[in-house]
């Protein structure tokens, strides 16, 4: 999977679980999944997000470092590693006041990273003053290791209650470690990342926590976030949100997407609170800010799309009420009878929200979209049969590939060809 192929994905409702690249029809689910994210430089911490990496940060750092690097170094509150003892000290009162009540993501976020902290010397020992811990972050590929296994299957047994049987060595190597092909760009004087990555938490030198990110053309988007139960009470969820936020704000990505958002499950509910948000409309593939109004209408209905309701001015009515319990986290394990749950009959019968309809794929160029046979390329409209299939006859082969761009978009007929299994 192409990194930009992905990124248009994702901006038309898809998401990847492994391998799997999968987009739900919102109009018929029990759980309507949005997608949903976040303008970096627009990001306005509240009060308890802006409290999770600040008590972070006191843990750290602790409390005699803090105490001797202020007496070493005097600094301002908010700004740790700049320190003022050369101002005179009304222009220091002056300063401190202007900063006081501001709350900047950069710094905040990478305050207590032991490469980013100041170390002055303790004249009397004449060595220089430490944390309480030493706190790094490391951006390394979605590789397989011990370390991060062990911390994972930790996590999902005493968090999520799940048993050991679920989660062997390959189970963990498929969901997290089997990720988009990773390349870096140089644009602008910058160098961008791209492709699956882990961001890996470590304090005194123990993995403590992963994050695992799809770095897009414009977007970090967060695919798990799992972490040493010992540290729950950190709140790491809030931190390394704030933290991946900083990284599409530093590093030019723009957007911060926090995968599906499913306002009928509370434990998502956090995830409109990183504000402003906005939630992607599953008709008309268009961004719209998700306020009190937007809220309002998925209170009252599971399925909103903001381009049907203006359109015609109908609403879709709801199919059945919320469950506030049911755990959403995973997908559930493949049933044997998987094959037994596909619907019977076309793609095109189903008018799910976002799909291109049979006219409309009708109007594109699938006659020239190539196929994969034998290690060679050839062109779909060399295949004998290719005129007279249906592209409504799941079972051709025009069929399949028509169903594909349907879901997919058009777009993917551009760099891509076609191999069937």
């Amino acid at each position: 999977m192409r990194v930009d192929h992905y990124q248009y994905l994702v901006d038309r409702g898809w998401r990847r679980s492994g391998s799997l690249y999968y987009k739900p029809d919102l109009l018929r689910s029990c759980c309507p999944h949005y997608t949903i994210r976040l303008k970096a430089s627009e990001f306005k911490p509240k009060k308890d997000q802006r409290q999770a990496i600040n008590r972070w940060n006191d843990f750290v750092l602790g409390p005699e470092y803090k105490r001797k690097a202020a007496t070493l170094c005097p600094q301002t509150r908010e700004q740790v590693e700049t320190a003022f003892h050369l101002l005179a000290f009304a222009k220091f009162c002056r300063e401190k006041r202007r900063l006081r009540g501001r709350f900047d993501l950069s710094l905040a976020v990478h305050k207590s990273e032991y490469d980013k902290i100041s170390r002055p010397k303790d004249e009397r020992t004449d060595k220089p003053v430490e944390p309480a811990h030493k706190f790094e972050v490391n951006l390394e590929g979605d590789s397989f290791t011990k370390e991060k296994y062990e911390v994972f299957l930790k996590y999902q047994l005493e968090v999520h209650k799940d048993p050991a049987s679920r989660w062997k060595e390959a189970a963990f190597k498929r969901f997290l470690c089997t990720g988009i092909d990773r390349k870096i760009l140089k644009i602008g004087g910058k160098t961008l990342k791209l492709g699956s990555y882990h961001q890996c938490y470590r304090v005194d030198g123990k993995l403590v926590a992963v994050a695992v990110l799809d770095l897009l053309p414009h977007a970090v988007s967060s695919v798990y976030l799992f972490y040493d139960p010992e540290y729950q009470h950190w709140d790491l969820g809030k931190v390394s949100v704030l933290r991946e936020t900083a990284l599409a704000l530093e590093a030019g990505y723009e957007y911060y997407y926090m995968g599906f958002y499913i306002h009928s499950c509370i434990k998502m509910r956090y995830k409109a609170r990183f504000t402003p948000t906005y939630m992607l409309d599953p008709e008309s593939y268009e961004w719209n800010l998700f306020d009190d109004d937007y809220r309002q209408k998925l209170d009252k209905r599971k399925y909103v799309s903001p381009a049907h309701d203006s359109k015609d001015g109908s609403e879709v009515a709801p199919r059945q009420k919320f469950d506030d319990e049911q755990d959403l986290e995973f997908d559930e394990a493949a049933s044997d009878e998987e094959d037994a749950e596909i619907p019977e009959g076309s793609l095109f019968d189903y008018a799910i929200p976002g799909v291109l309809t049979k006219n409309e794929v009708e109007r594109l160029d699938l006659n020239h979209w190539r196929l994969v046979v034998r290690n060679a390329l050839i062109e779909l409209e060399d295949l004998r049969g290719w005129e007279e299939w249906k592209i409504d006859d799941p079972g051709s082969i025009k069929g399949i590939a028509a169903e594909l761009i349907a879901a997919t978009g058009p777009k993917l007929l551009q760099n891509s060809a076609l191999v069937l299994f």
